[in-house]
């Protein structure tokens, strides 16, 4: 399965990572959208393989994400808009990427960093910011787990969306980079309905891509009881609460009341003490 999983990583990569916002049905403002190959899904997240990219960056220190981000997307905003050499204005592109970093106390500031992907047309040669807060940013070729999720990018709602991953993510045994995430937001604040916002975790070695459904793993295996073929053709026996295993002595008077309120067989039930 791992050697699959790689090979498909293999095949899916394709040069030019930014192109029409059309290729994406959750990429509805911005004419350029980052494009990726989906490399495998599951019920509760799906593997991505992106190419290498250039991002225009920059950093903003605060005690929230949400703060932080609003400071550092102002300035990018201003370089797309002309605050370049050459003044010139590029399209607006999606998604927006948060760096969030993994380890910051709840009292401390977090240094976040946020990128804007260039344009396809600039991806070679982007005109030069002429605020020094902003520098370029190579992002090479990887895979990405990936959990996504409506409503609004909030430092909360990353959290805990971060954390369903990763808490997944465990369950597979799959391995990534633990000292950062990506929050990932397509949608501009006046876009009310049908959000989409995402959480990357960089993979980091064989990618794993098991679904909740499938089989238990051999290293915890189910156990399971030998049928013959005509017994797995038969009717299950039907169960009834009378059927139930000894209880506690505070328990049957509770049983007692289900079954005459379910009308469900057994023996007489007795008033309690």
């Amino acid at each position: 399965m791992a050697f699959i999983l790689a090979f498909l990583a293999l095949v899916v990569a394709a040069d030019g990572s930014v192109g029409p916002s059309t290729n994406r049905s959750f990429c509805t403002e911005s004419k350029e959208c980052l494009e990726y190959q989906l490399v495998c899904k599951t019920d509760e997240y799906e593997v991505r393989h992106y190419s290498p990219t250039r991002w225009v960056s920059t950093d903003a220190e605060a005690y929230f994400m949400g703060v932080g981000a609003a400071m550092a997307f102002r300035r990018l905003f201003q370089y797309i808009t002309g605050a370049n050499e050459g003044g010139v204005q590029m399209e607006m592109t999606a998604p927006v990427l948060v760096k969030i970093p993994e380890d910051t106390k709840m009292w401390e500031p977090a240094l976040y960093s946020l990128s804007f992907p260039l344009p396809a047309a600039y991806q070679e040669k982007p005109p030069t910011p002429t605020n020094d807060k902003l520098y370029f940013t190579e992002m090479p070729e990887m895979d990405v787990y990936v959990r996504s999720y409506g409503g609004w990018m909030l430092s909360v709602t990353s959290r805990l969306h971060a954390h369903l991953l990763t808490k997944e993510l465990g369950r597979v045994r799959a391995s990534y980079n633990h000292s950062y995430h990506y929050g990932v937001g397509y949608d501009s604040p006046l876009k009310l309905l049908n959000r989409h916002n995402e959480v990357w975790y960089v993979a980091d070695g064989e990618l794993v891509c098991t679904d909740p459904q499938e089989p238990t793993p051999p290293h915890t295996p189910r156990p399971t009881t030998p049928v013959s073929p005509t017994d797995s053709l038969s009717d299950p026996p039907t169960h009834t609460l009378s059927d139930s295993p000894a209880l506690p002595p505070l328990q049957p008077f509770l049983i007692c009341s289900i079954r005459l309120f379910t009308n469900s067989p057994g023996p007489p039930c007795s008033p309690p003490l």
